[in-house]
């Protein structure tokens, strides 16, 4: 087989490894040519289209896959999303075409919720403020960046599912009184369920932690951020937009809201936002749910999953099990 005809398998998340074994070895192994295309920055699905066109499989990232990008890869069998959230990904329409698509579940949600308590502890201690002082030559103790405590604070929950749940047991040694908000799951001991609106007025801090859902596009806007108090934080770990970053950073600038924590954005990377130029705003790319260990096993299993879908199996982490009888089945080799 030359090739030019080997099937090949493109890989978006800028993590993968193509020399790792368990990884890029494996799927060579297993007969298939592997390109690397990271998805460094926003691109539009004509620029996926380009480099998707003739794959048997993805191993994706955040880019945009929507109903022409499935009409233009007529080989496409498998999409395996290196983490849990799919929004970028039309479900309906990858199922209708006959695309598995599958997700990492269970392997980082204890990563968020480490780098979630990262972010409130770096916001209200303002440590990236007072690191950058020290390497201008001052030396501020007690002056302008002086921060406050988590100790005693109120920390207002968005999302109870299992990386809320886990941030909850992070901040149980805090001693802080945990606020929850979630239409869905259920109650959690030590947490107080209520309203958005109250957990918003009633909170020192709020982190978010929910999925990207037409219902919760635009979650926190202008509305919800003036019922939070001058001096409180927002951490926000889960989808960029479910924040208007807009409104975010008229509060900031207006001081309304004292700081942020953000690892998401609404355009990632966020490269012409104003909040790069606010002062008590800690960003970090994108990487709450990525560690050495988690994106390890988070490859790993995005690969078996591909080696299940193209071998005629039903992979681990599917989202659309209907894409199955609507596939070929035949295996891809």
């Amino acid at each position: 087989m030359s090739g030019a005809e080997t099937p090949h398998v493109v890989v978006t998340y800028p993590g993968f490894a193509a020399d790792d074994e368990r990884t890029g070895g494996a799927l060579r192994a297993a007969g298939f040519a592997v390109r690397h295309e990271p998805r460094l920055a926003e691109r539009t699905p004509v620029e996926v289209i380009a480099f998707m066109r003739d794959a048997v499989a993805g191993i994706v990232s955040t880019d945009p896959f929507d109903r022409a990008v499935f009409a233009a890869c007529p080989r496409l069998q498998a999409l395996a999303r290196v983490g849990v959230g799919y929004d970028t990904i039309d479900i309906v329409a990858a199922t209708e075409a006959g695309v598995a698509v599958t997700i990492t579940p269970g392997l980082n949600g204890e990563t968020v919720a480490d780098h979630t308590l990262a972010l409130m502890l770096a916001c209200i201690r303002r440590v990236v403020e007072n690191d950058a002082s020290v390497r201008r030559g001052e030396w501020e103790r007690g002056g302008k960046h002086l921060g406050s405590a988590l100790f005693g604070a109120t920390v207002g929950l968005v999302g109870l599912g299992g990386i809320g749940r886990a941030v909850a047991r992070r901040l149980g040694g805090f001693g802080v009184r945990i606020l929850g908000h979630d239409p869905v799951a259920e109650d959690v001991d030590g947490i107080e369920r209520m309203p958005l609106d109250d957990l918003l007025r009633g909170s020192d801090v709020v982190s978010l932690h929910l999925p990207l859902l037409p219902v919760t596009h635009g979650l926190i806007g202008e509305r919800e951020l003036a019922l939070m108090r001058p001096e409180a934080i927002l951490v926000n770990t889960s989808r960029g937009r479910l924040v208007d970053e807009g409104a975010l950073v008229r509060a900031l600038e207006e001081g309304r809201l004292a700081a942020a924590g953000l690892d998401v954005f609404e355009h990632e990377p966020p490269r012409s936002s104003p909040l790069l130029a606010l002062p008590r705003v800690v960003l970090s790319p994108h990487i709450g749910g990525i560690g050495e260990h988690a994106q390890q096993a988070m490859l790993e299993m995005a690969v078996g999953a591909v080696l299940a879908v193209l071998d005629g199996r039903e992979p681990d982490g599917l989202v659309n099990p209907a894409a199955l009888s609507r596939s070929a089945g035949a295996p891809a080799r």
